[in-house]
């Protein structure tokens, strides 16, 4: 054990002293502090190298890394210093450390001023402002989908685009490329020459397949049209070089911290410009109200996936420069719904939000995109804070400049549009996609997919917004929108829509993705007749003696329906004859 010696420089000669104030430094003690130092720096270092923070006083991850850092050499030096087997040099370890506790102490009290003088109670004003939303006419300026834009529509969601992307994956096996990839989990909304398409790259199956590959890199990324639902592996020449997806320094976000060491980023998203090159976007980011609120994008910096080569860009660069148009998602959909949420909540004041709640919204669950003037647009409902059921109107949102417009719409909210147009399918048990509103000839209607249990498309319907009671199915877009202008003739609306444009959905192979449905005619006398309102319409429920099944008819389809009794023999007209409730297509 190394010798004790005590240090009695300071001044007390009182001889009861506490023990534990008795200060004894350790042999070779400036040998120690410089060793504390340098393991802390390697140890910061490798942190640093992994956890990548900005070193931006705005960033909280900064404080977090300091924090930890200054942590970790209180931690050495209490090891160094003997103190774990000698607890007689406790007090010198306590008071070496007193500096980086200070610190500590010092970065926990800049870090909770920085929230409080950030927080909503305070600056409700400034967050109901960091979004400029402007009033819309939605017969004016949302595109008519009965001229063009129904050929622009996107027809399949995220989970759809998932399965599609793991039936190109296949095609990686022509390239010698056998359970060596996957699909990365991200699938991006771009516009790829004015088509709608979602975009995402491949990651390694695991750490050996990196190893085996790396000096090849990534060789494709995937591209799945959303609307014909065609997926295609699309090979890069030299192979993706940068992304999310692969380790040391060609991790993309590692690249770009190294590259940029005080920028704040948001997620890199992945894109591909008019000639099909890909490149990483990464929002630069920055805290707009206080310290810590307020997050807002400033710019963004576009990385080369195969090159490595980063060039940051301002927002107004971003929003006028023509060269530039191709980039379709800067602000990410949790920011923008964020965004608006704040603008929605807090223009009445931070009180107002809490108590009075006059004149406050907020989006409504989920959200998806609409295509238009060649940019990627945020959809999402805006409904009342007081009202569970209604909606107010909706917003879009340019996921590139950020411009937003709020459109007054008065009707049903996404979820009830989803159960109606499940309903009108009940037979076949099909989920709907979350709904995407469209203007049909100036009418406000939500549009659709309806999925199986593999969550591929077999369907599309239309629910119109004011009146959800009102709506219509196909096995084609075609289909539906024919049938849903004869659900809106019924009900005194004409309108003028054209379907010529339309081109219909195909899988990879070209194939239709509809399925066949085969008519069945079904007789028998009727033993059993119920009635319900739904949605403001009448619907008749008939259970014949040949069958378990309830036969359901709306009285808006077949009038006579209202004079069947008991006892009458009647043959009813299905799609697909199981289920309890089955919807019947005609009555004779």
């Amino acid at each position: 054990m190394d010798p004790i010696k005590v240090d009695f420089s300071s001044n007390n000669n009182d001889r009861g002293q506490n023990k534990s104030k008795v200060v004894i430094p350790p042999e070779k003690k400036a040998l120690r502090i410089i060793i504390n130092i340098i393991v802390t720096l390697i140890a910061g270092a490798v942190g640093y190298y992994f956890y990548l923070p900005a070193f931006n006083f705005k960033a909280i991850e900064m404080y977090i890394f300091l924090g930890a850092v200054l942590a970790f050499y209180c931690a050495v030096n209490y090891i160094t210093s003997g103190a774990l087997k000698t607890p007689d040099y406790a007090p010198y370890a306590k008071k070496s450390a007193r500096i980086p506790i200070i610190l500590i102490g010092v970065l926990i009290a800049v870090v909770a001023v920085g929230f409080i003088i950030s927080s909503t109670v305070f600056r409700a004003k400034d967050y109901s402002e960091i979004i400029d939303v402007q009033g819309g006419n939605f017969v004016q300026e949302v595109a008519d989908s009965s001229d063009d834009s129904f050929a622009t529509v996107p027809r399949i969601d995220l989970d759809t685009t998932a399965v599609m992307a793991q039936k190109a994956l296949s095609e990686l096996s022509e390239l010698g490329y056998v359970s060596q990839f996957t699909v990365q989990p991200s699938y991006n909304q771009i516009n790829f020459r004015d088509v709608p398409v979602r975009v995402a790259t491949l990651q390694y199956s695991n750490i050996i397949k990196w190893f085996t590959n790396r000096d090849n890199r990534i060789p494709a990324y995937i591209m799945i049209d959303s609307i014909t639902q065609k997926s295609e592996l699309v090979t890069v020449e030299g192979g993706i070089q940068y992304s999310t997806a692969d380790h040391f320094s060609h991790n993309v976000k590692r690249h770009l911290r190294f590259e940029y060491p005080t920028y704040m980023f948001a997620t890199p998203t992945f894109e591909v410009d008019d000639e099909g090159n890909a490149y990483w976007i990464a929002a630069r980011l920055d805290k707009t109200i206080g310290l810590f609120g307020g997050t807002d994008a400033i710019g963004a910096v576009i990385c080369n996936a195969i090159t490595g080569e980063c060039i940051s860009y301002t927002m107004d660069e971003i929003r006028n420069d023509n060269a530039l148009s191709w980039i379709d998602c800067v602000y990410s959909d949790d920011l923008l719904i964020e965004q608006y949420n704040y603008y929605g909540l807090y223009g009445g004041g931070f009180w107002n939000s809490i108590l009075g709640q006059k004149d406050t919204y907020v989006t409504t669950e989920g959200s998806s995109y609409l295509a238009m003037n060649d940019d990627v647009y945020l959809y999402t409902g805006v409904t009342s804070l007081t009202s569970d059921e209604s909606l107010t109107g909706f917003a879009l949102i340019n996921m590139r400049t950020k411009d937003a417009k709020y459109y007054v719409i008065s009707g049903a909210k996404e979820s009830s549009a989803e159960t109606s147009a499940e309903g009108l399918v009940q037979q076949y048990e099909y989920d709907a996609s979350f709904p995407l509103l469209l203007n049909v000839d100036g009418e406000p209607t939500y549009f659709m997919s309806l999925k199986d249990s593999s969550d591929l498309v077999k369907m599309y319907a239309l629910v119109n917004v004011g009146q959800y009671s009102i709506g219509a199915v196909g096995t084609s877009l075609t289909e539906c929108i024919e049938n849903y202008l004869k659900e809106l003739s019924k009900n005194g609306i004409k309108l003028d829509v054209s379907t010529d444009n339309i081109t219909e959905d195909t899988d990879s192979q070209g194939e239709s993705n509809a399925p066949v449905v085969q008519e069945v005619e079904v007789t028998g006398k009727i033993t059993d007749i119920r009635t319900a309102v739904i949605g403001g319409e009448s619907v008749y429920y008939f259970k014949l003696d040949t069958q378990e099944s309830y036969y359901s008819v709306k009285a808006s389809d077949a009038e006579k329906v209202i004079i069947f009794n008991r006892g009458d023999t009647v043959t009813f007209t299905v799609d697909k004859n199981e289920g309890a409730i089955i919807p019947v297509e005609k009555v004779k």
